[in-house]
């Protein structure tokens, strides 16, 4: 039995990285699929051929996560497509590097707009549906599911990155917050805490070997995570598998979140 068979899902940045694979597993394990992309048009319709290679369903879905109106012509577009939204997988996220006195308001603003109010506009939209839906007997236990991409940084300080590490913070606390605000109404709120995870975002480090070694010190099981491991846990969560999971954070980090220098007592 697929886990979330006949069910309708949105993940958004899903043209690349982390949430190219979560939206192929999630279509894998029976779901219909808006695959949200940004920029890359190539990348979303490459997603949406391997989907529909293995007998999915996926149709590509432009919009910027930021913009209010964009997320509301994507929400829509879902609906007159597949008619119904199940899952939420609010994925989109960036970058814009830079120690504190030489990072713009613009580099603060960007990765804010995208990691943080990207999630809360697309949040809205879909428990409003959900509120408005509710339950469908035979397709889930839940009214809707929403799952949140975050990172081992909403626990890590990272220097140099404070715009990311603050975003994620923020995130968590949407995440809490929101998912205590509609527990009652039967919609589950979590989030995915990736640690170092291969994706072009990070290339650069672990196609160098130097680099790689050096990242390595900071995990304690010794390997670098793939977007499978991501999209495995992401999937668990949007099912009835993990009904009673609720308002939580999974980390998918190989232990870097136990602070490795430790490992011989400091």
């Amino acid at each position: 039995m697929k886990l979330v068979k006949d069910q309708v899902a949105l993940v958004t940045g899903a043209s690349s990285g982390i949430g190219k694979t979560v939206a192929y597993y999630l279509a894998k394990e029976g779901a219909k699929v808006g695959v949200n992309y940004y920029s890359d048009e190539e990348g979303a319709n490459d997603v949406v051929k391997k989907i529909t290679e293995i007998g999915g369903e996926a149709f590509p879905v432009q919009g910027d996560v930021g913009n209010e109106e964009d997320v509301l012509k994507m929400f829509n577009k879902v609906y007159e497509t597949y008619g119904n939204l199940d899952i939420l997988v609010s994925n989109a996220g960036i970058q814009r590097d830079a120690p504190i006195e030489k990072m713009t308001l613009k580099d603060w603003e960007t990765v804010i707009r995208t990691n943080l109010t990207g999630a809360f506009l697309c949040s809205r939209q879909a428990v409003q549906y959900f509120l408005k839906r509710g339950v469908v007997k035979g397709i889930s236990k839940s009214a809707g599911k929403i799952i949140f991409m975050s990172s081992v940084h909403q626990e890590i300080p990272w220097a140099g990155h404070i715009n990311y590490s603050a975003s994620k913070g923020g995130l968590t606390e949407l995440m809490r917050s929101l998912s205590q605000e509609t527990a009652n109404k039967l919609i589950r709120v979590n989030s995915v805490a990736p640690g170092a995870i291969k994706t072009p975002i990070n290339e650069d480090v672990w196609k160098d070997k130097e680099k790689k070694e050096h990242l390595l010190k900071l995990i304690p099981y010794n390997r670098l995570g793939e977007p499978e491991d991501v999209a495995e846990v992401v999937v668990w969560l949007a099912s009835d598998k993990s009904e009673y999971v609720n308002g939580t954070t999974i980390f998918v980090d190989g232990g870097m979140t136990l602070y490795p220098g430790f490992i011989n007592n400091g």
